[in-house]
């Protein structure tokens, strides 16, 4: 069945895309969730205008993160932790933890899952983080760990 997608799917495409889907798939969880429509004559148009739509809240969005990258890319964020007399931290340090210091130091609201981080900061000393804004703004963060 050929629907029109009104939101994101995951697997399937974003707003606005035309999709064959199975009609088992189309009729019991797109259409009842409202997450598309089946595709008639003239949809085509209705989904030029989503496309475009997206576009350009993407450009925007785009650009917002930019502007963001730019102000925290020379910030040095400062955590002060308890820590052993090696440097080792009694605990550990999580995205969760530098999305509130970045919103605290800074007044950028970042949410934990934009702060990427292959594991917890176990230690003191200076760290580089990477934080993801948009899937083409990627930038690293610098912080450093300081024992209390």
């Amino acid at each position: 069945m050929k629907v029109l997608l009104r939101e994101d799917v995951s697997g399937v495409g974003h707003k606005g895309d035309l999709c064959e889907v199975s009609d088992g798939y189309a009729r019991n969880f797109l259409l009842p969730r409202g997450l598309a429509m089946r595709a008639t004559e003239g949809v085509d148009a209705q989904a030029e205008g989503m496309r475009r739509a997206r576009a350009i809240r993407d450009a925007q969005d785009r650009e917002a993160a930019e502007e963001i990258a730019k102000t925290l890319v020379s910030k040095v964020l400062t955590i002060t932790a308890r820590a052993s007399d090696e440097g080792r931290l009694f605990g550990s340090i999580a995205s969760t933890d530098v999305a509130a210091t970045v919103a605290e130091q800074t007044g950028v609201e970042l949410d934990r899952r934009q702060v990427v981080l292959d594991d917890h900061i176990k230690d003191v000393g200076t760290h580089t983080v990477m934080a993801r804004l948009h899937a083409d703004v990627e930038f690293p963060l610098t912080v450093e760990v300081i024992a209390e």
